[in-house]
């Protein structure tokens, strides 16, 4: 939803998971314990532990202040939409103007069973992924927060058209990247996170996998607003910095840079 929006509007996307090892490693360089000891961990052994020491691993409260630092650190313009399970109310709640414009889309207890089940988890991560979502829940209940709850009835487009309905203030206030180039700007520095994300997993010693034989769906990089293509990609072959104007940008077949 947040990357349908962003695209559509122009707006900076800030993805949580994209940071994930980028905030690990500086919980680890911070020597924050239950960060430094999931990387010792041996990656079977990581779902074992109790709930409470996976919780403490998932650097989930951690990480909170850490993408509100990261936030005060872009630029003012244009207006960024941050999402991911780490951004909480009680996040938002620090930051001048945050809970007016923030939303929690949050699946029924159907949507969620289905979901997980989808996905074929250990019952360690079955355990986390839970209890972090009962977390969020009673969180979102305590601070009154605004929530959609998505029980499988409305597609992707219905939802992003709710979300803008709560957004529609802000949006209309801007401001917003205004032509194609600034666009398409905003996209290569959500693509470039994406890859800095995948690089720095696999820069650890316990990592399985590597940039050659890893693909990702990179959004295209034409700056239209009613684009929503997405390219497959080897991480290893995505436009190497820095990225100016002489990186060729990624672009879904026929479409073109738009001005």
């Amino acid at each position: 939803m947040a990357r349908l929006i962003a695209r559509r509007y122009g707006l900076r996307w800030y993805n949580a998971d994209a940071h994930t090892w980028e905030h690990r490693d500086r919980a680890i360089a911070a020597g924050h314990p239950a960060a430094i000891r999931f990387e010792a961990l041996p990656r079977a052994e990581r779902w074992s532990v109790p709930r409470a020491e996976l919780i403490a691993m998932s650097l989930h409260h951690e990480r909170g202040q850490m993408i509100v630092d990261d936030l005060s650190a872009l630029p003012p313009a244009p207006l960024i939409i941050a999402e991911g399970t780490p951004i909480t109310p009680a996040v938002v709640a620090t930051v001048p103007g945050g809970p007016a414009a923030s939303v929690w889309l949050q699946p029924s207890a159907g949507v969620q069973r289905a979901r997980l089940r989808e996905r074929g988890l250990s019952a360690g991560q079955l355990t986390l992924y839970r209890s972090l979502a009962g977390e969020i829940e009673t969180e979102v209940a305590e601070y009154g927060a605004r929530r959609l709850v998505i029980d499988g009835e409305n597609g992707v487009e219905e939802t992003v058209a709710a979300v803008e309905t709560i957004f529609a203030e802000v949006l209309s206030g801007g401001p917003v990247a205004a032509t194609g180039d600034e666009r398409a700007r905003l996209l290569r520095s959500a693509n470039r996170a994406t890859v800095a994300q995948y690089e720095a997993f696999f820069a650890r010693p316990w990592s399985p996998g590597d940039a050659r034989t890893t693909a990702h769906a990179f959004a295209c990089e034409c700056g239209r607003t009613d684009c929503q293509d997405d390219i497959d990609l080897a991480v290893a072959d995505f436009p190497a910095p820095p990225d100016d104007a002489a990186s060729p940008p990624v672009l879904a077949p026929g479409h073109h840079r738009t001005r």
